[in-house]
C-alpha cells in the first residue's frame, strides 16, 4: 500500500521545466517508413486518356496559396464564384446549383440519394459503365431499377426512351451525355421535354463531355446535371459540380425518408452553399484548396467562352480522327455525329494487346492513353483532348507515338 501510495505521490508531482511525459503505454512496434525520408518524385507526363487531364499553370498556381477557413467570408466568396461559374458551364439559372467534396461518383451519389426514394422506378441508360454504376447505386437505395442495356457505341432515340418511359413510369431517368467508355455523345434535345410529359425528372451525366460539347441545362430542360473537375476544366481530381430544376428540388423538400447520405445531404449542401436565403451553417469541412482550383478552372473557361471551348475540341478531334483514319485505325463510333468530342474510341486493331499498345506510348513517349472500360474493355484504345490538352500538336505527338508503337508492339497473326 506504501509503494503504491509513493508511486501515485511521484505522478501528481509538478513537472520540472523541459521534462515531458508521454501518454503511451506501449512501445511503437511500427518504424517510420524509409519510403517517406526521400523527396516525392512525379514524372511530367502528357495525360491524353479520358481524364484526369493536365492542370493549366493557373490552376497550379493557386495550391499554394494560403489556406483560410472554410466558414470565412473569404471563402464564402469564392464559394459564390464557383456557383455563377457553374450556372455558366451549365447554361442554367437554377438556385440550387454547388460544388461537391469528391469526383464525379459522389455528384452521381448526391443525385440519386436525394431525388430517389426506396421503391421509387429509375430508369436508366446503360450504353457504357457510367448507367451501368448508377443502376448498382439505385439498386443499393432500394429504388425498383429498370435498364436499358446496349452495346458499347449505341445511343438512345426519343422513341426507345419514351417506351421505356410509359411501360416503368419511373420518378426519374438517368442518361449519359459523354460517355468516357465508348465515346458515344448521347443527343439531349427534346429528351426533358418528354421526361416532363410522363412526369419524370431527366438526369444526365456530362463529366466527361462538360465544356467540350454543348449542353443548355435549362433549354434542354434537364432536372439534374452534374460534371467533374478533372476533365476539360484541367483542374485536380476531388471535386464536382452540380445543379438541380425547381421540379427536383421540390421532389428533395418532399421526400418522406432521409437521404441515406448526411454528407451528400442536398438541403445541408443548400445551406452551406448559399443557396438558401438563411444564414449558412456548418455542414463539414470543404476541400478548400481544391476549391481555389476549380474556382479558377471555372474562370478560365468563362475567359475563352464556352462557344470557343466547344469549337475548339470539335476543331481537335476532327484532326485527330483524320490523322487515326490515316494509320489505318478504324473509329469505335461510326456515326460521326454521335462522337464525343473530348474521348475518342479507336477498335482496337487486330492481333494487338491493347496493353502493349499503352505501355509502349506510356514508356516511349511518356503519353497516357487508355484501354476501354466496363463493357469497352479489351474492344477500344481511348485518347482524350480535355481543355488545355486538345491541341494539333498534342494530337501529332500521340500520332507519332502510335505509328512507332503499331510498328514495334508484338502481333498475332493467327
Amino acid at each position: 500500500m506504501f509503494r503504491a501510495l509513493a508511486v501515485a505521490s511521484v505522478a501528481l508531482r509538478p513537472r520540472k521545466a523541459g521534462q515531458v511525459w508521454t501518454m503511451a503505454s506501449h512501445q511503437l512496434l511500427v518504424s517510420p517508413p524509409e519510403a517517406l525520408r526521400k523527396p516525392l518524385s512525379v514524372p511530367s507526363r502528357l495525360l491524353l486518356g479520358p481524364g484526369p487531364s493536365n492542370l493549366t499553370p493557373r490552376v497550379m498556381a493557386v495550391g499554394s496559396l494560403p489556406l483560410i477557413g472554410l466558414m470565412h467570408k473569404e471563402m464564402f466568396q469564392i464559394m459564390d464564384d464557383i456557383k455563377q461559374g457553374i450556372q455558366y458551364v451549365f447554361q442554367t439559372q437554377n438556385l440550387l446549383t454547388l460544388a461537391v467534396s469528391g469526383s464525379g461518383h459522389s455528384a452521381l451519389e448526391a443525385a440519386l440519394f436525394n431525388v430517389l426514394e426506396p421503391g421509387d422506378s429509375f430508369l436508366v441508360g446503360a450504353n457504357g459503365v457510367w448507367g451501368l454504376r448508377a443502376a448498382d447505386i439505385g439498386e443499393r437505395i432500394g429504388a425498383r431499377v429498370h435498364t436499358m442495356l446496349k452495346d458499347p457505341g449505341g445511343h438512345y432515340t426519343l422513341q426507345e426512351v419514351e417506351e421505356g418511359l410509359a411501360q416503368h413510369k419511373p420518378a426519374l431517368l438517368f442518361l449519359t451525355h459523354g460517355e468516357s467508355s465508348s465515346g458515344v455523345l448521347q443527343p439531349l434535345d427534346g429528351y426533358g421535354e418528354l421526361c416532363h410529359r410522363y412526369k419524370c425528372l431527366l438526369l444526365v451525366d456530362s463529366v466527361a463531355s462538360l465544356g467540350g460539347a454543348p449542353i443548355y441545362m435549362d433549354q434542354q430542360e434537364i432536372d439534374i446535371l452534374y460534371s467533374g473537375s478533372q476533365k476539360v476544366l484541367n483542374s485536380p481530381p476531388g471535386t464536382s459540380i452540380i445543379s438541380f430544376s425547381d421540379k427536383a428540388q421540390s421532389k428533395i423538400y418532399a421526400r418522406k425518408t432521409k437521404p441515406c447520405s448526411f454528407y451528400l445531404d442536398m438541403k445541408g449542401l443548400a445551406n452551406f452553399w448559399g443557396c438558401e436565403d438563411k444564414p449558412r451553417i456548418y455542414h463539414h469541412t470543404v476541400p478548400i484548396v481544391s476549391l481555389y482550383s476549380l474556382r479558377e478552372s471555372l474562370a478560365t473557361i468563362a475567359e475563352q467562352g464556352l462557344e470557343s471551348s466547344w469549337r475548339q475540341h470539335r476543331e481537335a478531334a476532327a484532326y485527330l480522327h483524320g490523322r487515326l483514319q490515316a494509320l489505318g485505325l478504324q473509329l469505335f463510333v461510326k456515326n460521326p455525329a454521335l462522337r464525343l468530342p473530348t474521348i475518342t474510341t479507336v477498335a482496337m486493331p487486330a492481333g494487338y494487346d491493347w496493353r502493349d499498345i499503352v505501355s509502349y506510348v506510356m514508356d516511349h513517349f511518356n503519353i497516357e492513353i487508355m484501354g476501354g472500360l466496363g463493357p469497352s474493355a479489351g474492344k477500344v484504345l481511348r485518347i482524350g483532348l480535355l481543355g488545355c490538352n486538345a491541341t494539333r500538336e498534342n494530337v501529332d505527338r500521340v500520332i507519332e507515338a502510335l505509328k512507332e508503337a503499331l510498328q514495334r508492339c508484338p502481333r498475332n497473326k493467327l
